[in-house]
């Protein structure tokens, strides 16, 4: 068994941009290939987990998603990096189109993806971590029993500023990006 750092994907991996609804529209963050690379190097698994709303509004169709994710996968590739795993999450309660529209188990802050992630993947789940740059993604590590690390990229540093204040739920690290998350996760690894 190995442990996973289970990644959020826009902000956390890619530009914040809102809804990444074309192909050109996705631009890694500077350092995540190394992070992930990183990651790879020391026998981490590494699985994305994101939640992909646009879907089920209508702004762009499940299969834009699967060509993000494999533009990702590529341009990891240049940083020898790749992935364990990606996971997402097309539904939203109220959204338009009909086939994607519900409450689901998969949402995030909901576990659904992470459950998909051990059914598929041998993980050490004790000495796993979660990344984001949402609040969202700590309730998410919470809810999976995991510690979760807010990294400022994307919406981050707002995140911090004026959302993790009234939460009762702290990340356990604040990073400035991946890549100084996973420096962390690594060091804390070393301890096991």
């Amino acid at each position: 068994m190995r442990p996973a750092v289970f990644i959020d994907r826009d902000g956390t991996i890619n530009e914040q941009r809102g809804y990444v609804n074309h192909i050109s529209r996705f631009v890694l963050l500077p350092g995540v290939g190394e992070a992930i690379s990183l990651l790879n190097k020391n026998n981490h698994l590494v699985v994305v987990a994101s939640n992909q709303s646009g879907v089920a509004q209508g702004y762009f169709p499940v299969k834009l998603v699967h060509e993000i994710h494999d533009l990702m996968k590529q341009e990891l590739a240049e940083d020898d990096a790749y992935l364990d795993g990606v996971y997402f999450c097309p539904h939203h309660p109220h959204g338009l189109v009909s086939e994607y529209r519900k409450e689901c188990g998969c949402r995030k802050p909901g576990t659904g993806l992470i459950e998909r992630a051990r059914a598929e993947l041998d993980i050490d789940m004790q000495r796993s971590f979660v990344v984001g740059d949402r609040w969202v993604d700590i309730d998410f590590a919470h809810n999976a029993s995991l510690p979760g690390i807010l990294v400022l990229t994307g919406y981050g540093r707002g995140d911090l500023e004026y959302i993790v204040p009234h939460k009762r739920l702290k990340p356990i690290f604040v990073a400035e990006d991946l890549l100084r998350a996973v420096t962390w996760i690594l060091q804390q690894d070393s301890s096991f």
